[in-house]
């Protein structure tokens, strides 16, 4: 039923949309976006291969009236199902003040770790994919001004914590808070922090920080993080390192640019003399927009190094495998 409804929005919001455009005043007005990933997979170290579908992503976001905003985006197909990812509103009463109700995304990861129309490999980094969920049912509050020619940010959210889709009651609810100095462009660094009460056996306390550069071309960006078990003690670190550049191509008839990207990053179970899990990944994307970091064709090659193996990193032999990649990525 969800999915049926999301699509009759959807398909209202597009001859909304085509009336609205010569008049942008006009409210209640929207916006369209998706992703779509499909890839391939190969593990030399196992011998195995599969295709899959990794993404495809509809959103719609815009006002109803001033200063009244909305945003819904779909998962149509998550390992086979259909899932709900954003459903909020936002108020903003004064410049810069933002206060959105609802299902939404949690300031505590970096969207271009998380968001797969953004993120430069295949796989998310390690702090992103196996630390905690991403998004939860709450409320968040986001000011943001300048102080001079630097952008400033903070937000602070409440939520369930019991992730997407799953509005229980709880006795503890669970808070983040995030501080942001700079822009997407040039320097950019945050520093977070998430208490997340799940149940009485799982408690964690997540805090970290980050630092990016970015330009027209060029990005590079570092982020370390530590989880805190406060129910099990079982204490994890992560951190990556990682950048891309972006080399425009002439009289190419179907790459506009190339765009080679490394990474590097671990996990780590806190107390032993080695990191964990260490993992190298070798990326050569190739632009079918002329905007760098767009729709792509990406290939992906990830060198695992384990010195001490996790079991929720290792629930098939593939997980923790050197594993080749080919990726087609659309952002619309």
């Amino acid at each position: 039923m969800k999915r049926y409804l999301f699509f009759l929005i959807f398909g209202i919001g597009l001859t909304t949309s085509l009336f609205s455009q010569e008049k942008e005043s006009m409210y209640p007005f929207f916006r369209f976006d998706g992703v779509l990933k499909t890839k391939y997979e190969y593990a030399p170290p196992v011998g195995t291969s599969r295709f899959s579908v990794r993404n495809s992503r509809l959103g719609v976001s815009g006002k109803i009236y001033p200063k009244v905003d909305y945003r819904a985006q779909v998962e149509l197909s998550n390992e086979g199902k259909f899932q709900v990812l954003d459903l909020s509103g936002t108020l903003r009463p004064i410049e810069g003040l933002s206060l959105t109700i609802g299902q939404t995304s949690i300031p505590i990861f970096n969207s271009y770790t998380t968001n797969p129309g953004t993120m430069m490999f295949a796989n998310r980094t390690f702090l992103a994919k196996y630390y905690a969920g991403t998004r939860d049912i709450g409320f968040v509050a986001k000011y943001v001004k300048r102080i001079g020619n630097m952008p400033f940010g903070i937000d602070l959210g409440v939520y369930n914590g019991n992730t997407i889709n799953n509005p229980l009651w709880s006795e503890k609810m669970s808070i983040a808070g995030r501080l942001t100095l700079g822009g997407m462009k040039g320097w950019r660094s945050t520093m977070k922090i998430y208490d997340y009460p799940n149940s009485p056996d799982i408690h964690y306390l997540l805090y970290g920080a980050d630092l990016r550069y970015a330009s027209d071309n060029w990005k590079i960006e570092t982020e370390i993080m530590k989880r805190d078990d406060k129910v099990n003690g079982e204490n994890f670190v992560s951190a990556y390192l990682q950048s891309g550049y972006s080399f425009p191509l002439k009289d190419s008839y179907l790459f506009k640019n190339l765009m080679p990207a490394a990474r590097y990053d671990f996990i780590d179970k806190t107390g032993n003399d080695v990191f964990d899990v260490n993992r190298l990944t070798l990326g050569l994307g190739f632009g079918l927009s002329s905007k760098p970091f767009d729709s792509l064709l990406r290939i992906d090659y990830e060198l695992y190094f384990v010195n001490n193996r996790l079991d929720f990193m290792h629930q098939n032999e593939e997980m923790d495998a050197d594993k080749l990649t080919v990726e087609l990525v659309y952002i619309f």
